[in-house]
């Protein structure tokens, strides 16, 4: 369950960096990390909102900041 986690994190910063330079500079990173085919992005987005959802459960379900107040 960590290393799933550690994963899907890990996905969802690799996504955050290739939209942060593709707002700032206007250079579309995952297009270019894909070999520019859109069906490829298009698999990798699909992989990066299943593990948005998978964060979001983990958050959830097991409750990680319960003893935080």
């Amino acid at each position: 369950m960590r290393l799933s986690a550690t994963i899907c994190l890990l996905n969802l910063v690799l996504l955050g960096i290739c939209g942060g330079i593709y707002a700032f500079s206007g250079f579309n990173l995952l297009y270019f990390i894909c070999f520019e085919n859109m069906t490829a992005v298009r698999i990798v987005l699909g992989i990066c909102f299943v593990s948005a959802l998978f964060s979001l459960y983990a958050l959830i379900a097991f409750k990680p900041f319960r003893g935080l107040k």
